[in-house]
Parts: structure tokens; sequence; C-alpha cells
């Protein structure tokens, strides 16, 4: 039986490649897309994500969009990402067309939520604001939420915030709403998380961009191809590497066996200069399934069997 699945993600090139990723595995059922506005332009992580949608044969799948804009807004800079990746050669001539209304996110993940038989799992490689707001307007959902798997946070590492009224201690989905990721940890939902702890285990270098280019006669990994190229003016630099982030949580769904992992109880800081920290607690109700290690050999080699494969 295949795997029923709801992916809330914020447009960025990896939360794309994580699109892709999901699209790629034949034992999910994507059941609905939701973008939050964070780490994008709205109307262009939309339009890539039709596109996507409409090159893996499923143009059918929902897309909905959060209209709920987080405290610390990600750099515009990064935002524009989508609009780059819709302008590439295999993007550029997609037709897709865009209803007259969007769909709001949390009706979207409420009415799938509502309707699916048996629970239902979460990815998000964004903000988490979204699936809060749904569960905080109909409480009684969350029992429909199998398992939240989301790719946040930086627990015994230093955080990827680089911003004047900040100590650095943050990851960014956190900390773009840290009041929503606090309440997520109190709301008694299973939580699968992936933090900076185990993300900075897996840059994207060019030893893995040359593999990948290796069997670029394949539609899937010339496209990820091009999407990792728009990263590379952050490989490396003074203060920031570009990492396999989102995809990295997303790669879960396929081998949970390459994880290592940590029950711990947590919390989320939502002052300054800490805002979006997230801390170990002594005592917790709520204990988070935390991935710690990965496998990284099989990690690569897994994006490069599944981005084998032509549209």
């Amino acid at each position: 039986m295949r795997q029923a699945l709801l992916f809330d993600h914020d447009g960025g090139v990896d939360d794309l490649l994580s699109l892709m990723l999901v699209l790629s595995m034949d034992h999910i059922d994507l059941k609905g897309v939701s973008i939050t506005p964070a780490d994008c332009i709205g109307d262009y992580a939309e339009e890539s994500t039709r596109k996507l949608l409409h090159l893996f044969s499923q143009p059918g799948v929902p897309v909905a969009r959060g209209s709920y804009h987080g405290i610390n807004a990600f750099p515009p800079e990064w935002r524009a990402g989508p609009m780059v990746v819709n302008a590439m050669p295999l993007m550029i001539n997609v037709e897709v067309s865009k209803p007259k209304e969007v769909l709001e996110s949390v009706d979207l993940l409420a009415e799938e939520l509502r309707k699916a038989k048996e629970p239902i799992s979460v990815l998000m490689t964004g903000p988490c604001s979204n699936l809060v707001r749904t569960l905080q307007q109909y409480p009684e959902l969350g029992s429909k939420v199998k398992e939240v798997i989301w790719m946040g946070g930086a627990i015994d590492t230093s955080g990827n915030v680089v911003t004047y009224n900040h100590n650095s201690t943050a990851e960014w989905n956190v900390f773009w709403d840290p009041i929503g990721s606090k309440v997520l940890f109190e709301l008694g939902v299973p939580i699968t998380l992936f933090p900076l702890d185990v993300t900075n285990a897996v840059p994207v270098n060019y030893s893995f961009l040359k593999d990948l280019a290796k069997i670029a006669e394949f539609d899937a990994a010339n496209l990820a191809g091009q999407f990792w190229a728009t990263t590379l003016n952050t490989i490396p630099a003074y203060e920031y590497t570009y990492y396999m982030w989102d995809i990295l949580a997303t790669s879960y769904l396929g081998i949970p066996a390459a994880f290592d992992f940590e029950e711990i109880a947590l919390t989320v800081s939502t002052k300054a200069p800490n805002a979006g920290q997230t801390m170990r607690l002594k005592d917790g109700e709520h204990k988070v399934k935390v991935a710690m290690k990965v496998d990284k050999d099989r990690f690569y080699q897994y994006l490069l069997q599944q981005f084998s494969i032509n549209f």
C-alpha cells in the first residue's frame, strides 16, 4: 500500500529538489502540496511547483498557498530563487494552468487530513506555520497526523541565521516563525526532526555534482543538476555553505534506515537575541525523534538512483 503524504515547502531550490525526490518515489501517494511564503516569492514558487507536477505526470495533485507571513523574513535575494528555476531550459516551456482562486494552505491541509481514512504523514521543508495554524484551528485533526517530518532547528550545533540582532543559534525555518515552532513541539503530534546537526554532514559539493552530471542523459538528473548549479555562488562562501537540508529530510521517506535518531524533549526561544533557538529540555511531556547521524554514502547514492529517470 502506498504511503499517503502531504508536503509543505517554502519554494527554495532545495524545496523544489525535495518535491522532485518525492515525485520519484513509487511508494508515495502525494495528496497535496502547500507553499509557505518564506524562502520564496509565492507566485514563482507556485509556478515551479505546478511545472514539476506536470513534468512528473502528476498535474492533478492540488496546490495551495499560505497567507501567513512569519516574524523574521528571509533575505530577498534568497526568495527570488524560484524565478531563476522557472527560466531553466527544462522548465521554461512547460505550460501549466493556474486556477482563478488558489487554495489557502490551511483549507487544503484540513480537507486532506479530514477525509483521510488512516493517519497521514506531513513533510515540511520550510517553516511549520501552515500546519500549526491548521491544527490550532481544527485541533481534532491532530489525531489524523501520522508523523510530521520536518527539516528545522539546530540543537547541539550553531545555527545558520546571521543577522544584526541575533546570536546565530537558530536555524532559518524555525527563526522565520519561532512562536509557531514552539507551539508545534507542544501540540503532541509525532515529530521526526532533521536539524542542522545532521544536515551539516551533507554539503552540496563538486564531487556529487560530477557524479550527477555523469547521468545527465536522464531528465531528472539533468534538471536536478541545473537546480543545484544555482547554489554554487554560496559554495564555498566566507560565511555560508549550501547543504542538502530539505532533500536530506525528504530522503527519510525512502531510506529511513540510513539515519540514527535520538529522542529529545525540545522547546524554542521566542525572543531576541536567540529567537528561534531549538533547545533541549531536561523534562518534557512530548519527545521528538531527532536525526543525529546519516550514512552519507547511502544518501548520495540514493539521490543518484532516484534521479535516474526520464519525464
